[in-house]
């Protein structure tokens, strides 16, 4: 929020200098953005004469000016139509900065006359759009006075942010109120005192819809002239980035960054019979003062007359009643909306207004009347006319609540001591009513303070008058040592898998929780082949954005999109990952802690030592990666079998599951080509999901590795080659090999696998190396080949195959 110093100065009589000021806004918890010193800014240019203006020698459009500065006389060559003989403009000098034009003007030549330095128009000043000329100014105004001082431009600009729960600080006086509570001044009250009325508004209002708008004051104001708003106001809006429109509009516009108030301003003899604030119908719509058409819904609030709707409740109003400067008779709007339905409205229909922006915080429904009466005295002093009695629907609703408190409470939560009738002092400064018990206070909040629920909240207000800064620092100390269920059994597992893959050349990704229709829909949000379970969307009822309207399913398609964003902007070779939640419907909690990790591209960059380093990513990529995490975060990797109910993301040929029993660990493998198509991707992409909450728990206490066992006796290798169906999976075919004997047999590798010639069709040969590891005893060769046999017998039964001649 932007406001003068001169306008702050308007509610608060300080002596604080602009830092003291700005120092104490941040330390009150209204962080300072910055400040604009727009006199530093524009302090080049100042009042020159123009003493000749005649044609330049190369030139139809161009002048020679001879300007006087006051100092000196210098030439200038001018294309202005209106640039004369004797006329006064600003000034701006070689070397000063134009700050509608963005660059630093030189010393040069244009059409072989020498230019030093040029007169200004207003857009080059950014004090207009008018560009058509140069700025003319007063001949009674003295050479080399500052532009600054004629344009009211020596005021600094502060800039504040507003957290979302100061409605009472949209306005330069709750700001003020604010600073005056912490001590730096005297808070100047604004004018309340009631306009009498001529007799009863000749509109009406009535509410439908209360809970909408609990409350809605207006009156008619006859005989008014629309006329532009005085350079004040004109010069106010003007600082803070509003464009001056017309006294009525700019009044309501005033009042609202002035007051915190919104206000609306119908045009009178537009109307058609009286005002009533309903619910929109599903199919309205809207032509809205941002020269936009709406498509209204059933849960916006609206205000009509007879005729349709004329305007948003708490968001915009229509053309189809709007002021111009016509207008002679007006109908001046001040209610009350909704904040939570005025936020649903404004976001379904992404519109950004400084009404909506304060209304969805949540304004002070008790200065609805005096904010009427104020925009009514302001509208009367500066447009004239007559003000009807006030017409009113609806009541004043109750915001705040009531807290109990003691003073004690501070010291616990904020770790100092503040004396109670300090507390009580701070409070009742920020407006906050105090009914003492023995010590126990009932604190009611005031209107403007709906955001005060709760003791935390009194302290909150406590502490930051009083100044964080003055909280002492102290050194936290253990009293004893962390307790062994300090570090969850999920929560290990999240850091060893998000070490495990930052170690194996992946960067850390954190992503939005939300995906679009069209996102969730391609990753399988409404399907049910997701690894054989339901994954039905969960759609979100109030998103921040149409984008972002269901939670995720999966991460894999948010971090498609990032290594997509990568690669365009020539990041080529992407690994990333994350890990985070999933949400589900079949979660009885709705979400699933996973640990996900995608490659796209190459596996790294060219290297003249190997070709490898630089080949495309692929399916065994995502499954080495899936299982080290897996390893790391606990799960017993050489029990793991692997099977193909994947989820629809995926390609069907070139992916995998890995499972312990009925459980899915994790599931990897080449992203769906349809998929790669939809997104525009032509290189290779392979992924993997690790389900983190499925990892069976370690059934022996502690974290250290049993000790290893070396024999002394020499392991024994021996090769075959078994004639299997196409059909037969490898790790069905090495299960079964290394089930023969699992004392002696301590690993199975399969080595080749060929299909041609010599191979009858249908059938492959599978080449396995077996290694024995003998631990009591050398091994004969008769033993050898009984293992050996029983190999071949356990292949045989298990896969169909046999040895291979």
């Amino acid at each position: 929020m932007k406001f003068t110093l001169s306008w702050l100065n308007d509610y608060l009589e300080t002596t604080a200098s602009l830092e003291e000021i700005c120092a104490k806004l941040t330390s009150i918890g209204l962080e300072l953005e910055g400040v604009e010193d727009r006199g530093e800014i524009y302090a080049p240019f100042k009042v020159a004469l123009i003493e000749e203006a005649i044609q330049h020698p190369n030139a139809d459009r161009l002048k020679l000016l001879t300007v006087n500065t006051g100092e000196e006389k210098l030439q200038v060559v001018c294309g202005a139509p209106n640039a004369r003989t004797g006329m006064k403009g600003l000034f701006a000098p070689v070397g000063s900065y134009i700050p509608g034009l963005e660059f630093k003007l030189k010393k040069g030549k244009i059409r072989g006359e020498e230019s030093n330095g040029m007169m200004v128009s207003e857009k080059e000043m950014l004090l207009s759009d008018e560009h058509d000329g140069i700025i003319e100014v007063s001949d009674d105004l003295e050479l080399g006075t500052p532009m600054a001082d004629i344009y009211g431009l020596n005021d600094p600009i502060i800039d504040i942010a507003i957290t979302p729960n100061r409605a009472d600080a949209t306005g330069v006086y709750g700001v003020a109120r604010d600073l005056a509570a912490s001590g730096l001044g005297t808070l100047k009250e604004p004018n309340r005192e009631s306009i009498r009325g001529s007799g009863p508004s000749t509109v009406t209002v009535t509410i439908e819809d209360t809970e909408a708008c609990p409350l809605f004051l207006g009156r008619t104001i006859k005989g008014v002239k629309n006329e532009p708003s005085p350079q004040w106001l004109q010069d106010r809006l003007t600082a803070i980035g509003l464009r001056p429109i017309s006294t009525l509009v700019d009044i309501t516009n005033y009042i609202t960054h002035d007051l915190a108030r919104p206000l609306h301003v119908f045009d009178t003899d537009k109307l058609q019979g009286n005002i009533h604030v309903r619910m929109a119908k599903s199919g309205e719509t809207l032509d809205a003062l941002n020269d936009t058409k709406y498509e209204l819904q059933n849960f916006m609030t609206v205000v009509c007359d007879d005729s349709g709707v004329l305007g948003l409740g708490g968001i915009i109003g229509g053309t189809q009643t709007g002021c111009t400067e016509t207008t002679q008779n007006v109908f001046l709007e001040c209610a009350y909306f909704d904040p939570p339905k005025t936020a649903k409205t404004g976001r379904s229909l992404q519109i950004e207004s400084d009404a909506r922006y304060r209304f969805e915080r949540g304004i002070d429904p008790d200065f609805t009347i005096d904010g009427i009466e104020i925009a009514t005295r302001m509208i009367i002093d500066l447009c004239g006319g007559e003000a009807s009695d006030v017409t009113q629907a609806g009541a004043i609703p109750t915001v705040v609540t009531i807290v109990k408190y003691t003073p004690e409470f501070s010291e616990k939560m904020i770790g100092m001591k503040i004396d109670a009738p300090q507390q009580k002092e701070i409070l009742g400064n920020l407006g906050f009513k105090i009914e003492d018990n023995n010590g126990t206070w009932t604190i009611t909040p005031p209107s403007y303070r709906s955001d005060i629920y709760g003791k935390a909240d009194i302290v909150e207000e406590i502490a930051r008058i009083v100044g964080y800064d003055n909280i002492p620092s102290v050194s936290v100390t253990r009293t004893e040592t962390d307790a062994p269920i300090a570090e969850t059994p999920l929560f290990r597992r999240q850091r060893m898998a998000r070490a495990t893959l930052a170690s194996r050349g992946y960067q850390e990704c954190v992503t939005w929780s939300f995906m679009g229709d069209t996102q969730a829909d391609i990753f399988g949000a409404n399907d049910n082949l997701s690894h054989g379970q339901s994954k039905s969307a969960l759609s979100i009822k109030n998103p921040i954005s149409q984008d972002l309207v269901q939670m995720r399913p999966t991460i894999i398609g948010n971090l498609l999109d990032l290594a997509k964003k990568n690669t365009d902007k020539g990041f080529a070779n992407t690994a990333l990952f994350e890990v985070g939640p999933i949400f589900t419907s079949s979660k009885p909690d709705g979400q699933e802690m996973v640990a996900t990790g995608l490659k796209f591209g190459k596996t790294g960059n060219k290297h003249w030592s190997s070709t490898e380093a630089n080949r495309p990513v692929d399916i065994y990529d995502a499954k080495a990666d899936a299982i080290e995490a897996l390893r790391s975060a606990g799960a017993p990797v050489k029990n793991l079998q692997i099977s193909y109910d994947v989820p629809v993301f995926f390609h069907p040929g070139r992916s995998g599951a890995l499972r312990l029993g009925k459980d899915i660990l994790a599931v990897f493998g080449e992203l769906h080509p349809a998929i790669l198509d939809e997104k525009g991707i032509d290189e290779q992409v392979v992924g993997f999901e690790i389900f983190l909450e499925k990892i069976p728990k370690l059934r022996k206490k502690g974290t250290a590795r049993p000790l290893l066992k070396a024999s002394t006796l020499q392991p024994i290798s021996r090769d075959f080659a078994f004639l299997v169906d196409q059909h037969v999976e490898a790790n069905t075919l090495i299960r079964a090999a290394k089930a023969a004997d699992k004392k002696l047999i301590s690993d199975a590798n399969i080595f080749d696998v060929y299909v041609g010639k010599n191979i009858e069709d249908g059938k492959k040969s599978v080449a396995l190396s077996i290694t024995l590891q003998p631990t009591e005893q050398t091994l004969t060769d008769k033993e050898i080949e009984g293992v050996g046999q029983k190999i071949i017998d356990a292949v045989a039964q298990k896969t169909g195959g046999i040895l291979r001649g």
